[in-house]
């Protein structure tokens, strides 16, 4: 299992109600999500990370959400392509600061699309989730970079879901947090799985980091499942982000 030893964040900026989202909640305060999102950085600190946080920047009201910009390996930092037009200038930004930690970057080129959200690296293997937001050109430039550090892909078809990662997390070699949706996935087939009930959808979407599960808050079936299997959790409140279809993975980059 991989030791997290850094994590890059941004603050949501003004605008960050204007961000594309499918779900249909209230508008979400901005106030509440920087309250939440200091909870977010300082948890972050309380798992053994440092923590790089970049400004807010009010161009790009999905910035906040940085996983989506990046893949990040040990020794490869891969800027991602992400989907929408009005996310692609987010990653000037990424570039500059993993310019700073990584000497190998690549990068995904068009016609490829990639959101760092449909990626799940699960030690020496990659599973990438097709989605509306990740084509298979974006998937298969991903599976040539990664093979050349000796991490295996393989490809999930997901549907009626924004990212893979809202729909499966990993938390070491052997168990998988997932839905009812994916666990019957042939590449899942190895993994104990922690079954998502689909009232407690949102909270599928969760981060081990050095052995702590940050979990959302009010799921306490999953919270509870993910105890029961030896694990250490802490539960944050992502109210805000849930109305713009935000979830604990996406607001950081960690390696």
């Amino acid at each position: 299992m991989t030791t997290f030893r850094h994590a890059i964040v941004k603050r949501p900026c003004h605008n960050f109600s204007q961000r594309l989202t499918t779900v249909r909640l209230s508008v979400p305060s901005f106030y509440r999500a920087v309250q939440q999102h200091s909870t977010y950085v300082d948890t972050l600190k309380r798992c053994g990370l440092t923590v790089h946080e970049l400004p807010a920047d009010n161009r790009f009201p999905d910035s906040t959400f940085v996983e989506d910009t990046a893949v990040l390996l040990p020794d490869c930092a891969i800027i991602t392509r992400p989907w929408a037009p009005s996310r692609r200038g987010e990653i000037i930004a990424i570039h500059e600061v993993l310019a700073r930690h990584f000497e190998t970057i690549e990068t995904i080129k068009a016609p490829g699309t990639l959101d760092g959200g449909d990626v799940m690296i699960a030690d020496n293997r990659a599973f990438i989730g097709l989605t509306e937001r990740t084509n298979q050109a974006g998937a298969d430039q991903l599976k040539a970079i990664l093979a050349r550090f000796d991490i295996s892909s393989s490809f999930v078809h997901v549907r009626n879901s924004l990212h893979l990662k809202s729909d499966v997390a990993y938390l070491n070699s052997d168990t998988i947090v997932v839905t009812q949706r994916l666990a019957s996935e042939p590449v899942f087939q190895a993994f104990r799985k922690i079954i998502v009930p689909p009232l407690e959808r949102y909270a599928a979407n969760c981060v081990n980091i050095n052995g702590n599960v940050l979990v959302t808050a009010e799921y306490t079936t999953v919270c509870n499942a993910i105890k029961k299997q030896g694990f250490s959790v802490i539960e944050i409140n992502m109210s805000e982000f849930k109305k713009m279809d935000g979830g604990l993975s996406c607001l950081s980059l960690r390696s």
